[in-house]
């Protein structure tokens, strides 16, 4: 199984905007709602400094049903 890589902010919406993600709408304080509408799938992000945390990482693919090959595609 490969690693789930560290990512910003920045590096994960430019990887799921190539996949046809888009930004849906600004929710509460520092996050976003994201959509994937090949999938039909929402999630939400947090538009935070940094590194985004591994486990929030692995539930974003979650929701947008995206495999980690794909995203590092």
């Amino acid at each position: 199984m490969t690693r789930l890589p560290s990512l910003t902010y920045r590096q994960l919406t430019t990887r799921l905007q190539r996949l046809g993600c888009e930004f849906r709408r600004q929710a509460k304080g520092s996050h976003e709602i994201w959509w994937c509408p090949e999938k039909r799938r929402y999630t939400t992000i947090p538009r935070h400094t940094g590194p985004i945390d591994r486990g929030t990482l692995r539930k974003i693919l979650q929701d947008l049903d995206i495999d980690l090959n794909d995203l590092n595609a």
